[in-house]
C-alpha cells in the first residue's frame, strides 16, 4: 500500500475514532458533526475552466432559507427542461448534452445544488436540494426535469414530497442514480469505523431533524406514489452507484421504463445516452 493510500485511510478512521469516544460524553453534538461532515462536498464549486460556459448563461438567483440558488438558461421556444446536477459537481456537466437539447428547440434551465457551483452554502442533504428545486420549480414551471445521480435521488423526493405543486411536469429522467439513504450510511459508518452507539446517535440526529429513518428515505418507496412518466439509465457495471438501485426503483415506478448500459460509467455522458433521452421527452 502507498503512503497516499495509508493516509487516506487513517484520516478517516481516525475521524470515526474521536466520533465513536466523544459519543459517550457529548452524544447530540456529535451526532450533528457526524451529520455535518457527512454533508460536506469536497468539491464542486466552480473551477477556472468552467466559469466562462456557466458565466454567459447565468439567470436568476432565487433564494430558499439562506440558500442563495444559482440558475441558469438557455433560451429555446420549446417545453422547459430543468436539468440537475450530482454530488460534488455542478452545472457545468451537462455542457455536452446542452447543444443537444438546443437542437431539439428545448427551453433549458439547469441549477446548482446548495454548496455546489456559484449556489451558496458548505452543505448538500437531499431535503435541502429538494427544496431548493422546488423553489426553481415554482420559478420556471418545467415539464421535463432531468436528474444525474443524486440530482436523480432528490427530484424523486420532490416529486413525492410536493407531488400536489408540480403538476406540470410530465416526464423524469434519472441518469445513474441511487436509492436508498441506509446503503449511504453503510458506507458512511464503514469508511469511518463508526461504532453501532454512534450509527443510532446519527439516526436518531435524522429522524429528529428531517422526521425520517435511514430505510424511510428510499427512492424505491417514494416510486410507488410517482405518477408522471419516468426513464431510468444506468450503467451495469456502474462503481459509484449499483445498478440493481434502478432496478428496485423501476419495480416500485409505474409507467417507468428502465435503460441498461454496460462500460459506459457513472456519468453517462455518451451520444447513445443523449438519443435516449430526447427520444423519450420526444414521444
Amino acid at each position: 500500500m502507498s503512503m497516499n493510500k495509508f493516509i487516506g485511510k487513517l484520516v478517516p478512521r481516525t475521524i470515526g475514532f474521536y466520533f465513536n469516544l466523544a459519543s459517550f460524553f457529548a452524544p447530540k453534538r456529535i451526532a450533528e458533526s457526524a451529520f455535518l461532515l457527512f454533508c460536506t462536498p469536497r468539491k464542486g464549486k466552480v473551477e477556472n475552466g468552467q466559469r466562462g460556459f456557466l458565466e454567459d448563461a447565468k439567470d436568476l438567483i432565487l433564494e430558499e432559507e439562506v440558500t442563495k440558488i444559482q440558475t441558469y438558461r438557455w433560451k429555446g421556444s420549446g417545453p422547459t427542461v430543468l436539468l440537475m446536477h450530482g454530488w460534488e459537481s455542478n452545472s457545468f456537466r451537462w455542457r455536452s448534452f446542452i447543444p443537444r437539447l438546443q437542437k431539439e428547440n428545448y427551453n433549458i434551465i439547469a441549477m446548482d445544488g446548495p454548496g455546489h457551483g456559484n449556489t451558496s452554502g458548505n452543505l448538500l442533504n437531499l431535503p435541502l436540494y429538494s427544496s431548493c428545486a422546488q423553489k426553481v420549480i415554482n420559478r420556471y414551471n418545467p415539464t421535463h426535469v432531468i436528474g444525474h445521480s443524486l440530482g436523480g435521488m432528490a427530484i424523486l423526493y420532490n416529486l413525492y414530497k410536493y407531488k400536489t405543486n408540480n403538476a406540470a411536469i410530465e416526464k423524469v429522467v434519472t441518469l445513474g442514480s441511487p436509492s436508498e439513504l441506509s446503503d449511504f450510511m453503510r458506507q458512511y459508518k464503514n469508511i469511518l469505523g463508526l461504532s453501532n452507539r454512534m450509527m443510532g446517535l446519527l439516526e436518531d440526529y435524522f429522524i429528529k431533524t428531517f422526521g425520517f429513518r435511514f430505510t424511510d428515505f428510499s427512492s424505491s418507496k417514494f416510486a410507488k406514489h410517482i405518477t408522471k412518466k419516468g426513464l431510468l439509465i444506468h450503467d451495469e457495471l456502474d462503481a459509484v452507484a449499483p445498478y440493481w438501485s434502478s432496478e428496485q426503483v423501476h419495480a416500485s415506478w409505474k409507467g417507468s421504463k428502465l435503460v441498461a448500459t454496460k462500460g459506459l460509467g457513472h456519468s453517462l455522458h455518451q451520444d447513445k445516452v443523449r438519443d435516449e433521452i430526447i427520444g423519450f421527452l420526444k414521444s
